[in-house]
């Protein structure tokens, strides 16, 4: 029957099927870099210059490895921030050429410690390399990783790592969160609660 239909519209002059409708493409995009010849390489100095005058908090990331002899693993950073709600993630930056990040990494998680007005002192221990940077720190087991959890930290946040992508001479670090918490409501009310601060090379905090 459908067979009889298709002869009799082709008998008549009736079109079968309809006409595709030509389509002009959109014009291809073009596609280039940067050339060397082009623009000028920033100088490193006037880079650190220039981005010191952004003020970050300061933290202490740290990861523990049972397997690792040497112990817990940790280090200074202010490259921390928050990344997303939806799933809860967080990210930190890291040398590529840093010594403790592939131990964070064969650890698989990490605590991020939030340090608070009061403790340039023990970030700067953190920030030296072949040192003992546990040495006379106490700490316990964050609940869900058992990363170090330091003492008297005014918040942290207990994550394992989600993802871990490179920028340049950094690695971009992503942390899915699995649990975190705050002892200090850290409004820098002038009572040593508020954040420690890095700005233009120096230790500072916040005050009203």
């Amino acid at each position: 029957m459908a067979a009889t239909a298709v002869r009799y519209l082709r008998s008549v002059g009736a079109a079968t099927a309809a006409a595709p409708v030509p389509v002009d493409p959109l014009p291809r995009p073009t596609l280039r870099a940067v050339a060397d010849d082009e623009r000028l390489p920033v100088d490193p100095g006037e880079f650190r210059r220039v981005l010191g005058h952004f003020a970050s908090g300061v933290t202490i990331v740290t990861a523990h490895d049972p397997g690792d002899a040497a112990g817990p693993a940790g280090f200074a950073c202010q490259s921390f921030a928050s990344l997303s709600l939806d799933p809860p993630l967080v990210t930190f930056m890291v040398a590529r050429t840093s010594t403790t990040w592939p131990r964070i990494a064969r650890a698989g998680a990490f605590c991020v410690n939030i340090l608070g007005a009061q403790q340039g002192a023990l970030c700067r221990s953190f920030a030296v390399s072949g040192a003992d940077k546990f040495a006379g720190v106490a700490h316990t087991p964050a609940p869900a990783t058992g990363s170090p959890l330091l003492d008297s930290v005014p918040a942290w946040v207990d994550c394992r790592i989600q993802a871990v992508h490179t920028g340049g001479d950094h690695l971009i670090v992503v942390g899915r969160v699995e649990a975190l918490g705050a002892t200090t409501d850290g409004d820098g009310d002038g009572d040593g609660s508020g954040p420690l601060l890095f700005h233009q090379g120096a230790f500072g905090r916040f005050s009203r």
